[in-house]
């Protein structure tokens, strides 16, 4: 048997000894700390932030490069130009700052130069920012600010701005709905001008990607009539069966009913009354899907009026939530049965409000046309 040399052994027995002593170390309990002594703090471990992608670090950069005053727009000195847009298409969500930088890649080139190399970029940006930075939405949200104040926004870029809107397209289109469109179809509401052109330009957008409610925008149809007549060609159902329909609520005066008992002699009079419920309210439960047409037979003048829900933070608020209410019918009240037709459907009514325009106003009868 081969015996080892003594100093392999000696050397064999320090490393086992060391071994032994780095064990003892990194297993031994941490001792407890002594009273009234805080106790050691554990190291903190620095997790660096989360920059995103390298494409995306460099780019607010690289834009702010492009930007200066005396940097190219042309194809022919677009290199710059097309490196950027290569490092946008490699950042999926570009930082704020970056998205900062719409307003003056917009300047840099009008919708009339469509094939510059800042509007294309400017649309691949618009398409990949988050909704809270996004140019494009924010531009939609500034037009309409505009208009509000009797400015004249650019209609042809707003209507850019929200085709390439992005994942800013639903907050754009609640905007316009909020600022245009839920006005336009309140009773005793003043809309711009400006507000409902930029309305006109807007909500065929938002109608055809479903980011604009239907009753609504009937209902600012119905409100402002030849005013705004381009919302009512948005206007895609077809017809309906419709026939008399009585209401399952009634509020107002205890001889209401005398309204609906198809008497034409018998009536109910009615008296002023502030507020969107009128004289006479008369509600449907469920709501009834198709509004199309009233007949109204009365002795002086008055209006009716349709309450409609509304999403929330558009329109008027009460106990039941947010609604519009345009003036569906005017009648003169020559004793008469008058007819009112307003040019598209009414859509998801859940009542009708009646208000007449002087004290004594005598309703005779009243059919509402729809269907369920």
């Amino acid at each position: 048997m081969r015996r080892f040399p003594l100093h392999t052994l000696l050397l064999m027995l320090v490393a086992l000894l060391a071994f032994a002593r780095l064990y003892y170390v990194t297993h031994r309990d941490t001792p407890a700390p002594a009273p009234g002594q805080a106790p050691t703090a554990k190291p903190v471990k620095i997790t660096p932030p989360d920059l995103g992608p390298a494409a995306c670090r460099g780019l607010d950069a690289v834009l702010a490069d492009l930007l200066q005053p005396d940097a190219g727009t042309s194809w022919d000195a677009g290199t710059a130009w097309s490196d950027a847009r290569r490092q946008l298409g490699d950042c999926p969500t570009p930082p704020a700052a970056a998205c900062a930088r719409g307003p003056a890649l917009a300047s840099r080139a009008p919708l009339v130069a469509r094939d510059a190399l800042p509007r294309d970029l400017l649309a691949t940006l618009c398409e990949r920012c988050a909704p809270q930075d996004n140019p494009c939405g924010l531009a939609v949200t500034h037009a309409l600010q505009e208009a509000a104040k009797r400015g004249n926004p650019d209609l042809q870029e707003a209507h850019w701005s929200l085709e390439h809107a992005g994942t800013a397209l639903g907050a754009a289109c609640h905007e316009l709905a909020r600022s245009a469109v839920g006005p336009a179809a309140m009773t005793g509401t003043d809309v711009e001008a400006q507000v409902l052109a930029l309305a006109e330009e807007l909500s065929p957008t938002c109608a055809r990607t479903g980011q604009l409610p239907a009753p609504l925008l009937n209902a600012a149809a119905v409100q402002q009539g030849a005013r705004a007549p381009r919302l009512a060609q948005l206007h895609t159902g077809g017809a309906v069966e419709a026939a008399p329909i009585k209401p399952d609520q009634l509020e107002g005066p205890e001889d209401t009913l005398r309204a609906f008992d198809r008497d034409e002699q018998s009536g109910v009079k009615l008296s002023t009354a502030p507020g969107a419920e009128g004289a006479l309210r008369l509600g449907y439960t469920p709501a009834l899907k198709s509004l199309v047409s009233f007949r109204v037979r009365a002795t002086g003048p008055g209006s009716l009026r349709a309450r409609i829900p509304a999403p929330d933070g558009v329109g008027r608020q009460d106990s039941g939530g947010f609604f519009v209410d345009p003036t569906v019918c005017r009648f003169h009240g020559t004793g008469r049965w008058e007819i009112c037709k307003p040019a598209v459907p009414l859509l998801d009514v859940d009542a009708v409000n009646v208000h007449p325009e002087r004290p004594g106003v005598e309703l005779k009868e009243l059919e509402i046309i729809g269907a369920r």
